[in-house]
C-alpha cells in the first residue's frame, strides 16, 4: 500500500515522502496515530505541488541570505566598555551582545548562527564566524576599545 507520511516516522521515511508499506501497518499503525495518510492520485499531485512550493520558498531564502552574507562580510561590530588592568574587560562580549549590534545595524542575525571560540574578555580586533545555514557562512570582524 502506497502512503504518504505526515510526521517522520522512523526506518520507514519522512514528512511528504511516498513510501510503500504492509496494508496492515498502515491501517493499524499509522493511519489510527494520524502519522501518513492513503496516497490516492489527487494527495500525490497535491504533495508534489506542495514540495515544489516549498522548494521555490526554499531557494528565495537561501538568496536572501547570501545577500546579507555578502553585506555582513564588510561590517565591523565596535563596542566600547570599561576596562581594567592589562586591558582586560569587566564582563565579556558574546555571542548576544554581537547578535543585538547586528540587529540595530539592520542585520537580523540569531545568537546561535554566530559562533566565537570563547567569549572576549580583552580589548583588541577578533574574528567571529556567522553561519546562516545550507553553507553560508562568513567572518566579521569585532573591535572592542576601551570607553
Amino acid at each position: 500500500m502506497k502512503v504518504i507520511l505526515t510526521t517522520d516516522v522512523k526506518n520507514v521515511g519522512k514528512v511528504g515522502d511516498l513510501v510503500r508499506v504492509a496494508a496492515g501497518y498502515a491501517r493499524n499503525f499509522l493511519f489510527p496515530r494520524k502519522l501518513a495518510i492513503e496516497a490516492t492520485e489527487t494527495r500525490e499531485k497535491e504533495m508534489a505541488h506542495l514540495q515544489a512550493m516549498a522548494e521555490r520558498k526554499k531557494l528565495k531564502a537561501v538568496a536572501a541570505r547570501k545577500e546579507v552574507i555578502a553585506k555582513l562580510e564588510s561590517v565591523t561590530v565596535s563596542f566600547q566598555l570599561t576596562a581594567g588592568e592589562n586591558d582586560k574587560l569587566f564582563g565579556s562580549v558574546t555571542t548576544l551582545d554581537i547578535a543585538q549590534k547586528l540587529e540595530s545595524l539592520g542585520f537580523p542575525v540569531d545568537k546561535r548562527d554566530i559562533i566565537l571560540e570563547e567569549p572576549i574578555r580583552h580589548l583588541g580586533q577578533f574574528q567571529a564566524k556567522v553561519k546562516l545555514g545550507e553553507g553560508l557562512e562568513t567572518e566579521i570582524k569585532v573591535s572592542v576599545t576601551k570607553k
